[in-house]
């Protein structure tokens, strides 16, 4: 199965307050959040993270997730040079799954490659905050009760919207 998610802030305690996050302190936020990663996310699964993964040294943190992990840098991953080459993605990732696109960033795109003709864009860093726009989706944590949205559920939330919605606004 694939997976997204963003926005996990491990580490980072400011970002309770900031968001309004319903944890008293960073170590119960960083273990809340590893937990329902895990009793979601099994060892063979893909799991596409968008961006502000962690504060600080990310090994930390990925060592104790399911899953094989592929970030796209976000804002606050300035360590990320610390974990296997590998795994890192550019800031602006195409997938292809069952002939559909997804386009990953970890901000919100105005317009994007095939947008017009389908194609999905995934993003984080605005921790549910903008107004939903056409086939484009926030997948961090914040949006989805700190659980990973998988590649399933964003196809038939999003599926339902006409291609090209977002034309009708004015630009």
């Amino acid at each position: 199965m694939i997976w997204f998610t963003a926005d996990t802030h491990f580490g980072h305690a400011n970002i309770i307050k900031y968001c309004n996050r319903p944890f008293s302190n960073v170590k119960e936020m960083d273990e809340e959040i590893i937990n329902r990663w895990n009793v979601t996310i099994k060892s063979n699964d893909i799991v596409y993270h968008l961006g502000d993964f962690s504060m600080g040294d990310p090994r930390k943190y990925y060592s104790q997730l399911n899953g094989t992990v592929y970030i796209i840098p976000g804002s606050h991953d300035k360590d990320l040079k610390k974990l296997d080459s590998k795994f890192i993605l550019l800031p602006l990732y195409t997938l292809k799954y069952n002939k559909e696109l997804f386009i990953l960033c970890h901000y919100a795109l105005r317009t994007f490659y095939h947008s017009y003709y389908g194609t999905f864009q995934l993003y984080g860093h605005s921790h549910g905050k903008l107004p939903k726009r056409g086939r484009a989706m926030d997948v961090g944590v914040d949006t989805n009760n700190f659980y990973p949205y998988s590649i399933d559920k964003i196809k038939f939330e999003l599926g339902k919207i006409p291609f090209g919605v977002e034309l009708e606004e004015k630009i």
